[in-house]
């Protein structure tokens, strides 16, 4: 039973790499897209005047700083996930001496790195500034 289960295993973890890359590259994409919405939210942020719904600025605030967190945690797993699932079939490369195989699933899993924890940078900065901007917006109309 046991043997049955690590057979399985070995079958099915590498079918999940091309999920695990697409989601990095939507991750990559979000924090593109996330950076152009940054830019205007700042213009948003520093109007003086109060605006008619504070609630609503602090419901859109709370999505918009969840969904920076979101892509900074999920980011590094998905890149340390395809760098170890590529790893596996580079080892195995290795010690049936394909060095080519092993180069090509090295490349892999460094690019699979570099991309997540990319993503994961520019979401955690995101998340900083928007949290400082919010909250110092919010404090200004309080006081007004």
């Amino acid at each position: 039973m046991n043997s049955f289960i690590v057979q399985w295993t070995h079958a099915l973890v590498p079918l999940l790499l091309t999920p695990v890359v697409v989601g990095l590259f939507v991750c990559v994409a979000l924090a593109c897209v996330d950076i152009g919405v940054l830019f205007g939210e700042r213009g948003f942020l520093r109007r003086r005047e109060r605006p008619a719904d504070v609630s609503a600025v602090e419901r859109r605030a709370h999505r918009r700083i969840e969904r920076a967190d979101i892509l900074t945690r999920t980011s590094p797993m998905l890149g340390l996930m395809a760098t170890l699932i590529s790893l596996g079939p580079g080892l195995t490369a290795l010690s049936n001496g394909n060095l080519n195989l092993l180069a090509e699933a090295m490349l892999t899993a460094f690019d699979a790195t570099v991309l997540g924890l990319a993503a994961g940078v520019v979401g955690f900065i995101i998340g900083r500034l928007r949290r400082r901007w919010y909250d110092e917006a919010l404090l200004r109309w309080e006081q007004q």
